[in-house]
């Protein structure tokens, strides 16, 4: 930064700002979800994340089509490896390829920023299960030998299904199942290892779906005072951070407690379920951005940014089974906005 005259100072604070402003932007991803027949083609969706302000993207596949529209644009990505390529990609040879034909190719004009090798997978499907550590493990050593790991970092994202239901309240008794053990142990101890996140796809829309001692004020970060919980000295005034708090204590019992989280999935649906309205979607996303830019952090892990991916750009309707699977766009597929929300 220079300062030897009042132009050079000047045009230093406007970097220095415009960087406060880029990285508040990429606090916020949106999920690109293609599973419809009616979306815009690629170059308008990128051109829609860049005129709304969306710093990240997560893309569920190497779609070369996507990667190509994403250069130069400063959207940082997030990368799915889909579950059926990871016994292939276990193998190093056709992990240093995948990574040479989809990363190293680009690398100098699309900003990658994770690497998520596998989406919810279950702990206990013999097909795909045994393959998501050696997959990440081969891709991390692709990436070294590139000279990449420590700006691309690898890790899988999981679903709240791994937790243990008997012992997911109060968020401090968070803990995987134990039949999850064998699985989610080894692939928290590498992401220790290679100082990366841990990917969480986080839902309170399901959760209070599904049990109907939940609130839906306290979905919606509206909870009155006196229907905030209490864990301890820990207070939870929303569903959110105690979902999220559950998952850091479940890490901290598998001997990652300095594995940070990366919320890879988030977000309420405006049709097809339970509580599934527009005017409850708004509600919960502006909430959200609002406390994700409040830096507040969580109870357990005050003050840390929270770095959340929204799911989706656009509703989909080829999703299903459930109706409600169809309803999660924050835009129509003809690019209008189904909620004003702020992504700065």
């Amino acid at each position: 930064m220079g300062n030897s005259t009042p132009s050079l100072v000047f045009s230093s604070i406007f970097i220095l700002l415009a960087s406060f402003i880029s990285t508040g932007a990429e606090a916020i991803g949106v999920c690109y979800g293609d599973r419809g027949d009616n979306l815009p083609n690629i170059i308008d969706v990128i051109k829609l994340y860049k005129s709304n302000d969306i710093g990240k993207i997560r893309i569920y596949s190497p779609n070369e089509a996507a990667l190509d529209a994403l250069k130069g644009s400063n959207i940082h990505v997030m990368l799915d490896i889909p579950s059926d390529q990871l016994q292939y990609l276990a193998s190093s040879s056709a992990a240093k390829t995948w990574v040479q034909t989809y990363i190293q190719s680009r690398v100098q004009d699309v900003k990658f920023r994770y690497i998520a090798v596998g989406n919810e997978v279950f702990s206990t499907d013999p097909k795909n299960a045994p393959f998501v550590l050696p997959t990440m493990q081969s891709i991390y050593n692709a990436l070294v030998e590139a000279n990449l790991h420590e700006k691309i970092k690898v890790s899988t994202a999981i679903d709240t299904g791994l937790l243990d239901p008997a012992r997911s309240f109060p968020p401090q008794a968070g803990s995987f199942n134990v039949a999850a053990y064998q699985f989610i142990n080894p692939i928290v101890s590498f992401l220790a290892q290679i100082h990366s996140p841990l990917l969480a796809n986080v839902y309170p829309y399901f959760a209070y779906a599904n049990d109907p001692n939940i609130q839906l004020p306290y979905a919606l970060f509206n909870s009155p005072p006196d229907g905030f919980v209490r864990d301890d000295s820990l207070v939870y005034d929303n569903l959110f951070t105690a979902m999220v708090d559950t998952l850091y204590a479940a890490l901290e019992k598998s001997g990652g407690r300095d594995v940070s989280i990366v919320i890879s999935e988030t977000g309420w649906p405006s049709a097809g379920g339970k509580g599934a309205t527009v005017e409850n979607a708004g509600t919960y996303y502006n909430n959200l951005l609002n406390h994700v830019k409040s830096r507040k952090g969580t109870p357990k892990r005050p003050g840390k940014d929270i770095h959340v991916y929204l799911f989706a750009m656009f509703d989909e309707n080829l999703k299903g089974p459930q109706e409600v699977e169809k309803h999660f766009g924050l835009f129509t597929p003809s690019k209008q906005p189904k909620y004003q929300l702020d992504f700065k």
